[in-house]
């Protein structure tokens, strides 16, 4: 948890000044983006409300007809220019649900739209803003490129139609906060005592933080963010905007590496605490939402109940009525294996776990006969030599961390080695796929795992960084369907050179980690028992 800084007298003035400022604002709002918005259901979840010892409300922002919240700010940004400006017609930069909020907007209005997206964006995203109305331009390989050719089409007359920081666009999005608050009597609620809203750039918290704080100033504005994209949190923490040196793309919606300066300026009047969730985390929202309403969030849209999920784990919420953001379901269908593979480590219901048997007749029945009957998610085995054999197994467990310490015990008991693989990132993305993959005698092999933009000319970079200087011993990639892919390569790296290395892959600028001394390279790739 990330708490925000003390706020000063001076502070509260000019919360007061803000509040009144846009409480203004977003009234007039109200008046115009239900052109296009729904007004979205506010539903009582009583599956994860009881697990959680509370009430669970989710506010349904995928059901928006463009599937996401962000046509709300887009349409009152646009509908508050001038006619002169709508003249010109609106420029964004945006692969996502901004993009098809802007086209729809503009279509609704009779406004000429160009949406900037890099060549690297999936055809279904380009094909949507086009069946909007949208005029697509693609352009560059990632998304400072786009933005740069958008920012050139600005200047020669058009209006930007900023993704989160812009004072009309938060007024938009904070139209959901005050549909929630006049909602939550048709559900018998009388007091909201917190609201879980995810984070990008700011725009949606902003706007809900806003109202909240005008309206109901006792409820708790909480943002949630994925722990490899918290430039909200580190920003309030450190007291001014924080930019990440890159920002992880799993939850491609909220994957901004620097909060909006107007976003920052509101959160940090109005965001009482800050809550960072992992990766399996959000995968395990994604499947509660599923199991509660048989709707498919994507990874942004499912961080508020991970919040929420990840809240309970430190705080008390017997007794207490909570509402999280389901932001949006533009989801691509080709992520959900990864979705599914990692949503049971993210509850704490699986367990990964590494072991050496005995190479014999009956070995396999009696390493089973040790797990006592407990369900098998996942068993892959591999020879290794006369005397062993390696297998990497998924157990499904009920008592979270307690249940796999003791099912550890029990097998160190019978004397088979064994290592926690559960939080290991490499046997995760990597080793469960490329069991007995070892290379016996192989001198000077080093491991390295990177995070591989999915652009053209990715891989070839990476082999000029290396230069032919060093041999290529292994390979192994993954795409989950984002814009990023996962990479575990080894490198025979002679004595001496290992600086040399380095260097040259940090001048590549590919996200690395170092992993030669990981357990599961030893027990399953590398060349030492």
């Amino acid at each position: 948890m990330n708490k925000t800084p003390q706020r000063t007298a001076a502070a509260s003035a000019e919360a007061q000044r803000l509040l009144a400022q846009y409480a203004k604002r977003i009234e007039q709002a109200a008046g115009r983006v239900y052109d296009v918005a729904d007004v979205t259901a506010l539903e009582h979840a009583p599956k994860l409300s009881a697990r959680l010892g509370c009430k669970l409300l989710l506010k349904r922002e995928d059901t928006q007809p463009v599937y996401s919240f962000k046509l709300r700010g887009a349409y009152n940004k646009m509908a508050s220019l001038s006619d002169e400006a709508r003249a010109h017609g609106v420029v964004t930069a945006s692969a996502g649900n901004h993009a098809q909020g802007v086209a729809l907007s503009a279509a609704k209005l009779g406004i000429p739209s160009s949406i900037v997206m890099p060549r690297t964006t999936p055809a279904i995203k380009v094909d949507a803003v086009r069946s909007l109305g949208g005029k697509a331009i693609l352009h560059g390989d990632a998304y400072d490129d786009a933005l740069a050719h958008a920012l050139e089409l600005v200047d020669r007359g058009m209006t930007l139609v900023h993704p989160y920081d812009d004072p009309e666009v938060i007024a938009g999005q904070g139209t959901i906060a005050r549909e929630i608050l006049e909602q939550l009597p048709q559900l018998g609620v009388e007091k909201l005592d917190a609201v879980f809203v995810c984070v990008g750039g700011g725009g949606l918290l902003a706007g809900i933080a806003a109202w909240i704080k005008h309206k109901s100033p006792h409820t708790k504005v909480i943002c949630v963010e994925p722990d490899d994209s918290n430039c909200m949190g580190a920003g309030l923490k450190a007291g001014r905007r924080i930019k990440l040196a890159q920002a992880g793309l799993f939850a491609d919606g909220v994957s901004v590496r620097q909060a909006g300066e107007e976003p920052f300026k509101l959160a940090r009047h109005f965001v009482d605490d800050c809550v960072e969730v992992s990766i399996d985390e959000i995968c395990a929202a994604i499947r509660d939402l599923f199991n509660e309403k048989r709707a498919v969030p994507e990874p942004a849209g499912a961080l508020g109940i991970a919040g929420v999920k990840r809240y309970a784990q430190t705080h008390d919420l017997s007794g207490k009525t909570v509402c999280a953001i389901v932001s949006g379901a533009n989801i691509n269908f080709d992520r959900l294996r990864y979705v599914a593979e990692r949503a049971e480590l993210g509850d704490d219901a699986e367990t990964l776990l590494a072991v050496t048997i005995p190479e014999k007749p009956g070995s396999f029945k009696k390493f089973l006969s040790h797990l006592r009957r407990r369900p098998i998610t996942e068993f892959n085995y591999r020879y290794s030599s006369s005397g062993a054999a390696h297998v990497f197994v998924g157990i499904k467990i009920t008592e979270g961390a307690a249940e796999r310490e003791k099912l550890i015990q029990i097998l160190r008991e019978q004397d088979l080695p064994v290592a926690d693989m559960t939080g290991n990132e490499m046997a995760k993305l990597h080793v469960r796929f490329m069991v007995g993959g070892r290379a016996p005698g192989l001198a000077d092999e080093h491991l390295f795992r990177f995070v591989f933009p999915e652009r053209p000319g990715a891989l070839e970079d990476f082999l000029h960084a290396i230069g032919g200087r060093w041999n290529i011993s292994l390979f192994h990639y993954r795409n989950h369907g984002a814009a990023f892919g996962r990479v575990l390569c080894g490198l025979q790296i002679p004595r001496g050179q290992l600086g040399d290395v380095r260097r040259s892959l940090d001048q590549l600028g590919y996200e690395y980690w170092e992993e030669t001394d990981n357990p599961a390279y030893a027990l399953f790739l590398g060349t030492r028992a």
